[in-house]
């Protein structure tokens, strides 16, 4: 039997979050490769892995804020506006500041790290503060406990499972989307 062990986000991953460019600074965007997500790129989001949002930024958009190219397969969580959005990045890409994403250590499975924010939704939502709308801290996300299979085999075997029924609901997407009538 595997061991589960109760953890923090911070020890699974590191805790990133995102940065906008300057909007007026049309270098920012202009003829932009580097692909830039934002929560409202995952309102109408239904798989798990994305490759890019609405639009992207340009090595200078990317130099001139604090967000960061972040690596594949880094769990993307959504802060605020809404909070929750979850997906698993195919490809390098970056974050406005609408996200804690996690890029997990070598040890955790992309997937299980997944599945774990998406069952933790509800949980971390209510962890968020603010009176306009609440956003959850990169403090409040590195300290969340979770547990943990401390085998990534277990970790895998988990995640292949949600998976493969994951993959049967966006193939019967797909089947629908593509119906006539």
């Amino acid at each position: 039997m595997c061991k589960w062990i109760e953890c923090k986000i911070s020890d699974i991953g590191t805790v990133v979050g995102g940065a906008t460019p300057s909007t007026n600074i049309h270098e920012n965007y202009e003829n932009g490769t580097i692909p830039w997500i934002t929560p409202k790129d995952l309102s109408t989001f239904s798989g798990r892995y994305i490759q890019r949002g609405e639009r992207n930024i340009t090595e200078v958009g990317l130099k001139n804020c604090s967000t960061q190219l972040l690596p594949k397969n880094t769990v993307l969580f959504s802060s605020r506006a809404p909070i929750g959005y979850v997906a698993i990045a195919s490809n390098d890409l970056c974050t406005n500041q609408g996200f804690k994403s996690v890029i997990p250590n070598k040890n955790i499975d992309p997937n299980f790290l997944y599945y774990l924010l998406k069952y933790n939704k509800e949980r971390i939502e209510g962890m968020g503060s603010g009176t306009t709308f609440k956003e959850v801290s990169g403090n409040t996300m590195k300290n969340i406990p979770v547990y943990v299979p401390e085998d990534k085999k277990v970790q895998e075997k988990i995640a292949s499972i949600l998976g493969s029924i994951d993959d049967k609901i966006e193939e019967n997407e797909r089947i629908n989307n593509n119906f006539v009538y």
